[in-house]
């Protein structure tokens, strides 16, 4: 399957999205009940089912007591007479403590738990923990281990541990796990999660601290249990009564209690993490499969016996283990001898190592841990690439994060066969940590040569990642974004990997409307998110003047975009919909990923995206166009996002401003030339054009822009002509001949001249001919190049551009209303005259406010015309305030004063008119008694002039209540004329003092608007403009010549002239940037913000030093001693051999360490072990393979048989036959190797040396001879490929023995040449399988094959006709992975270099 059947489609993505939104937004306790659910299925607890009394009245062997068994386990049935066992007698019931603990305190800390089984599959826990309780997968495991039991540390230590632990965890989406008690080193690590939380003001931390305690040693257990969960338990914290027992860490935020069914025994857990852990660490990496997986580090402080295992245990399972030195016991011995040889880390050594840390607990070690302890530290420090002790006096100054990470990346770069993977595995590791400060120090060094290809899948992982300091790091070091968007596949998977946005969702609903629209079923993958799809999203959001930045995959005009006209008989109409269009797309790398970070709204990203463009005015223009334009539809004006959108709109805005004013102070023609030019990469839009629809108005108001349209308006006149000139010329134009006036330089109107000239020459070659296929391509010309410019858009365009300018409504509307009103006029009838008379009039008042326009020209008066409209939008909206104080006053009023009228006219006029009219200063009369005229109303309302009395009593007074009416007045003129009024004045003085602030740029805005508009228009003022609506009606119609395109805004350039043009863009956009930049280094807050940093850094190195002194003082004075006390016994023992006259001493010789272990100094970290004369390792392996029986534990000076050691007890292990166990038989037969910790056969056939033969064949894979190959056998037990060979029987003959070895087809086709094979090895070898008693020979014979012989082509019919049996064969490439046997790895390098090639 292709990659692009695997990327993820947009239904997908939502689907996914939609799912996830679904979830939650369910009800808390759905998700509980859910969770429950899911619990008892899949998790279990451990009880016991045999009650047996451990010697205690009332306690079981469990641990647990008799009331807390079933009556099953109480009276068992099944299990009678019977020995308690643990694994027997304790079975699985559903997990009855799970859900979410709360510690109180400070915080209210909150975590989530269970009780598990220790049985549980590891794959249904790393389910809980991400699929239920919501953490994403990590990036880094580390585990941290050591003593459980609290021990002092160092306070600089213990700060760097904590801050460093926290830094790695935070920076790279770490999970921690511990053992989650509160004490020893799991204490440690909560304290660092606590201070990250309150230093951070977040009371749930980011850090993920998961604690894998037993829990059968939980203090206040009980408070945890409820059979449906426990929302939440409350824990308390209680060291002072916990006795034997462990209290939970209160800063963890995520317990697995690990239950195997007993009370009070520690390290029930270690089988169950170990799982774990190694289940995390083969989980993928990321989001892509890369085939990285999970990195895991094992971090030590202090520890015992039991952290010894652990740290042995993760090395063989090639975990990288980190040792912090001055953390005491275990953690110091092993960074004690880590820089030691393997042959200086004797008995005697690690004896007084251990006698030093350990102290009073040296005491309780027998002889054979020691013994055990030695050979476990021998292996440790054999594996320097696994190892990496932290020193706190080095004078290197980093925190314990940087030793976490370099370990792995140490860890990873030991593979010396895949030195090119190794390198691609550690960036990818660092891009997943997002530590920019690791790559640059460990990564991207001198010794590591990176090609753009290489750091692809990095600069991906990087983008999609949201980590701007890690694509700008990788641009730096080698990446191309040419070469890396050279496929249309890579930028589409950016595309599909976009985080939740507007821009995506308005992307979903294009590509399912897309779907909606064409009423088909879509092929398959076509739902996938395709350029086709943004390209028309992104036209809609630059606007329909630009032209598909992707080329189409069907485009579709619409109905307004019908016609042009050409110089030829007829019109050509535009593509319909069944024809397909196709723009001249641009690809342009630069502006892919900044258009790609710009709509996901990614400040970091668009910016070094914007620096990679070159095309920058324009690139930023339209970004600006875009975010505004995106934040206009986003619907919630007042959301984060849609601030953000502007606020980056206004960045780019000034972004554009600073490369264009760096420009112009260079070059002006230059400049000016930016502005018009046709950019290709952005839809062929200019950036003038594109200014205008942003809104960017401080970019029109640059003196730059504003010369261009200054130079535009004047034409061919020179702009530094007086404007009484101009004026005078106008009057007397015969003075223009005279040179009264000054125009542009000759040679300016000349090249402008010969463009023209050459435009033409093109434009008539394009017509010459009267095919078809010409006018097509006539048309497409055309098309291409006026169809989206503003002189020339679609009717409905040119309509709505046309309406969307008030001053043009105001033109319509007082053209309409003169018509009307002078068709009224023309009647005979009276009355219809009289209100055309009425019509004219109100058209009067129209055409006048018209005349305003003219204003908008002046520098003073046009900015007033701006207040003016903004001030009606303010008034507009306020009398929706005022009517409510006018109709609730004059409503009430009417109904108190007035009873049953029922005038129309009267009823608004006194609800609605009188009240307005009060709140300029018309006090009504009607509402006071002293006040009252009777002759001023109509009683019974029969006058129509006359409004209706208010209501009279007998005595005709009025019978309202007069000191209602009065106060009613009084709260209303309080409210409308004061508050109201004011809040107007209040309101219009807030938008003067806007626009007044912004008046030069609104002016300038408005005059580019201005020129435009005249420019495109006819010369000839009213009414002489119909002579030259008829010339263009004749030029049109008649003779059909195409329109004239006023190209003082666009202008097409040459592809050299481009070029240059923004080579000269991309320098000045450079020289922007370096003084933004150094503006930025000078600035007060940038120094400010310096000197802290160096002033702490200068108090951390004085803190450090005078500690570092301290302690080195400290360390030679011991070291001193060490060394007086040695020489003293050294003489004591010359002196006791002296006198015994050559016999030996009483005393042993003591070991005199000639060399201080001290790294001040001078002495290397690195091994200086010879490595070919060091005793046989692999046959000293703790474990024995393919058995669980442990080797006694031979350290490396006791392994010659002449080496006196008297604990040595091995065990005795016969894999076949068990007979063989006789002391006397095996005696017989030595090891030459020495001790391996073992005695008997093993898994080998016989004792003593058991031979076997192994015959390569070898060829060189291709002609230049640079990858040999040899012919490997696939062994179906051990799973893996090795090398073809048996073991060699007694008395055989060769031929027989390789006849057998091979079968008898390969061996016929080989058997005169590899009888007389080169022989490469003979005798003992290191194998795992050896024993004191038997150990393997091999021999090793090589036959070369070269390519072209018959002898070749028959092994190759051989190999494919093997592929179907039992055990095939395949030509493999000589590697050191090649076979997992240390000895053939061994054999195979041997051969590599007698060939002179790489291994």
């Amino acid at each position: 399957m292709d990659e692009a059947a695997e990327e993820p489609t947009l239904v997908q993505m939502l689907a996914v999205s939609a799912v996830k939104s679904r979830y939650l937004s369910l009800s808390p306790s759905f998700q509980r009940c859910s969770l429950a659910s899911w619990i008892k299925e899949n998790i279990k607890k451990k009880e016991c089912c045999f009650y047996v009394e451990d010697g205690r009245e009332g306690i079981c062997k469990c641990g647990h007591p008799k009331i807390q068994h079933c009556d099953e386990a109480i009276k068992p049935e099944d299990y009678m007479g019977e020995q308690w066992d643990r694994h027997r007698h304790v079975r699985e019931v559903p997990t009855d403590a799970f859900g979410d603990i709360s510690f109180g305190g400070l915080g209210q800390k909150t975590g989530k738990y269970v009780r598990v089984s220790s049985d549980t599959s590891c794959e249904s826990l790393y389910q809980l923990m991400t699929e239920h309780w919501k953490l994403r997968s990590p990036n880094l495991l580390i585990s941290v281990t050591g003593g459980a039991k609290n021990f002092y540390i160092k306070t600089h230590l213990k700060d760097k541990f904590r801050r460093g632990l926290i830094k790695v965890a935070q920076t790279t989406g770490a999970w921690i796990l511990t053992g989650g008690t509160h004490a020893g080193v799991m204490k440690h690590v909560g304290m660092a999660v606590r201070d990250y939380t309150l230093s951070s003001g977040l009371m749930e931390g980011q850090i993920v601290v998961i604690g894998v305690a037993p829990w059968g040693v939980i203090h206040n257990r009980n408070a945890l249990i409820h059979p449906e969960g426990c929302f939440p338990a409350y824990y308390s914290l209680d060291e002072q009564g916990q006795g034997h027992l462990s209290c939970l860490d209160i800063n963890h935020t995520h317990f697995l209690l690990v239950d195997d069914g007993t009370h009070g025994h520690y390290g029930v857990e270690i089988e169950l993490r170990a799982r774990l852990e190694k289940l995390i660490s083969q989980q993928s990496l990321g989001n892509r499969e890369s085939g990285v997986t999970i990195p895991v580090v094992c971090v030590v402080l202090d520890g015992g016996p039991g952290t010894l295992n652990t740290i042995y245990n993760a090395m063989l399972n090639h975990t990288p283990c980190v040792v912090l030195e001055g953390s005491g016991r275990l953690a110091d011995v092993i960074a004690q001898v880590a820089a030691l040889p393997v042959s200086k880390v004797t008995l005697v050594l690690i004896n007084q190592l251990m006698k030093r840390f350990f102290v009073q607990e040296y005491k309780s070690f027998t002889e054979v841990q020691v013994i055990e302890w030695t050979k476990k530290i021998q292996d440790i420090i054999r594996m320097p690439h696994l190892l990496t002790v932290f020193h706190i006096d080095e004078d290197k100054n980093y925190d314990v994060d940087v030793a976490i990470l370099q370990a792995l990346l140490k860890a990873s770069r030991s593979d010396e066969h895949a030195r090119r993977q190794s390198w691609e595995r550690q960036l990818e590791l660092a891009v997943a940590w997002n530590r920019v400060d690791i790559a640059e120090s460990e990564i991207f060094t001198e010794e590591s040569q990176w090609t753009s290809c290489d750091l692809h899948p990095a600069m991906f992982s990087a983008l999609v990642g949201d980590k701007p300091e890690f694509v700008r790091l990788l641009l730096e070091n080698g990446v191309c974004v040419r070469k890396f968007l050279e496929h249309e596949d890579t930028l589409c998977e950016l595309y599909a990997h976009l985080p939740a946005c507007f821009f995506l969702r308005k992307l979903a609903k294009r590509v399912q409307g897309g779907k909606i629209r064409r009423g088909q079923e879509p092929p398959p993958g076509s739902t996938k998110i395709s350029l086709s799809h943004v390209a028309e999203e992104v036209r809609h959001l630059l606007g329909s003047f630009t032209q598909p930045l992707y080329e189409p995959s069907r485009y579709k005009m619409t109905k307004d975009d019908v016609r042009l006209m050409v110089p030829s008989k007829g019109l050509v109409d535009l593509p319909c919909s069944g024809e397909e269009w196709s723009a001249d797309t641009v690809w342009d790398p630069g502006r892919d990923l900044f258009l790609w970070a710009v709509v996901q709204n990614n400040t970091e990203l668009a910016e070094i995206g914007w620096e990679q463009c070159r095309d920058c005015i324009a690139a930023a223009l339209a970004a600006s166009k875009i975010l505004r334009k995106l934040a206009q539809e986003s619907g919630e004006d007042d959301s984060e996002e849609a601030k953000e959108m502007r606020e980056l709109a206004s960045h780019y805005e000034k972004q554009a401003i600073g490369v264009f004013s760096e420009c112009h102070s260079w070059d002006m023609q230059r400049a000016q030339k930016l502005l018009i030019r046709v950019s290709p990469s952005w839809g062929r839009s200019t950036c003038l054009w594109l200014a205008l629809e942003a809104d960017a108005k401080s970019f029109i108001a640059h003196s730059g822009v504003q010369a261009l349209l200054t130079q535009i308006w004047c034409g061919e006149l020179s702009v530094d002509n007086p404007h009484w000139k101009v004026l005078l010329c106008m009057i007397f134009f015969p003075l223009i001949y005279t040179g009264f006036l000054t125009f542009r330089r000759d040679e300016d109107i000349q090249r402008q001249a010969e463009r023209t000239e050459q435009q033409k020459l093109a434009m008539d070659s394009v017509f010459s001919g009267s095919s078809d296929t010409k006018l097509k391509r006539h048309y497409r010309l055309v098309e291409l190049q006026f169809y989206h410019d503003f002189d020339g858009p679609g009717f409905r365009r040119k309509a709505k551009m046309y309406i969307s300018d008030v001053w043009n409504i105001l033109d319509v509307l007082s053209i309409i209303l003169f018509i009307a009103g002078l068709v009224c006029r023309l009647q005979a009838s009276g009355t219809v005259f009289y209100v055309g008379k009425v019509i004219l009039c109100i058209d009067f008042i129209i055409f006048c406010l018209r005349l305003m326009a003219i204003f908008t020209i002046s520098r003073t008066l046009g900015p007033k015309i701006i207040i003016v409209r903004k001030m009606m939008m303010d008034l507009f909206f306020f009398m929706f305030l005022l009517s409510i104080w006018v109709v609730a006053y004059g409503v009430a009023k009417q109904g108190i004063l007035i009873h049953n009228e029922d005038r129309l006219n009267w009823i608004i006029r006194g609800a609605v008119y009188e009240p307005y009219l009060i709140i300029f200063g018309n006090v009504p009369t009607n509402i006071d008694n002293t006040q009252y005229d009777v002759g001023s109303c109509s009683v019974n309302g029969s006058d129509p002039l006359k409004p209706k009395c208010p209501v009279l009593n007998e005595d005709n007074i009025p019978a309202f209540p007069e000191w209602l009416t009065i106060i009613m007045l009084c709260v209303y003129l309080l409210f409308a004329n004061i508050l109201l009024l004011n809040l107007l004045i209040a309101i219009f003085n807030y938008t003067f003092q806007e626009i007044q602030d912004n008046t030069d740029t609104i002016w300038k805005f408005q005059r580019y608007e201005l020129i435009k508009e005249y420019h495109s228009r006819p010369a000839l003022p009213p009414p002489f403009i119909l002579l030259s609506h008829l010339i263009l009606f004749i030029r049109g119609v008649l003779l059909r010549y195409p329109p004239q395109k006023h190209k003082h805004f666009r202008q097409e350039l040459e592809q050299t002239e481009e070029e240059e043009l923004l080579s000269w863009e991309a320098y000045m956009k450079d020289n922007y940037l370096a003084s933004t930049r150094q503006d930025e280094s000078q600035s007060v807050e940038h120094r400010i913000q310096d000197t802290a940093e160096k002033v702490g850094v200068m108090s951390e190195l004085l803190e450090r030093e005078q500690e570092m002194v301290s302690t080195t003082v400290a360390k030679r004075l011991a070291k001193l001693e060490e060394q007086v006390s040695e020489s003293t016994k050294a003489l004591r023992w010359i002196v006791d051999a002296l006198k015994s006259q050559g016999c030996k001493s009483k005393m042993q010789p003591p070991l005199m360490t000639g060399k201080s272990s001290d790294r001040d100094d001078g002495e290397s970290s690195g091994q200086e072990t010879d490595e070919e004369s060091a005793p046989h390792t692999f046959a000293r392996q703790l474990q024995y393979p393919g058995s669980t029986v442990k080797r006694f534990p031979v350290p490396e000076e006791k392994v010659p048989w002449e080496v006196n050691f008297t604990p040595y007890l091995p065990p005795v292990y016969n894999q076949q036959d068990s007979s063989d166990s006789d002391t006397s038989v095996l005696d017989k037969y030595r090891n030459p190797g020495g001790r391996t910790g073992i005695r008997g056969k093993g898994s080998l056939k016989s004792l003593g040396p058991n031979h076997i033969l192994h015959p390569i064949l070898t060829r060189w894979r291709d002609a230049e001879h640079k990858v040999l190959e040899f012919l490997a056998v696939w062994e179906e037990a051990e799973k893996h490929w090795a090398l073809p060979g048996g073991p060699v029987k007694a008395n055989e003959p060769l031929a027989q023995t390789l006849e057998r070895i091979l079968g008898k087809k390969l061996h016929d086709k080989t058997k005169s040449q590899i009888e007389a094979g080169e022989q490469v090895c003979k005798g003992y070898v290191d194998d795992s399988r050896n024993t004191d008693n038997a150990w393997i020979e091999t021999t090793i014979i090589t036959l070369h094959c070269d390519k072209h012989t018959t002898l070749t082509a028959d092994l190759n019919r051989i190999v494919e006709s093997s592929l179907s049996s039992h055990q095939p064969l395949q030509w493999r490439e000589v590697s050191s992975t090649a076979c997992v046997c240390p000895y053939q790895r061994e054999a195979l390098h041997q051969i590599a270099q007698c060939h002179n090639t790489h291994f």
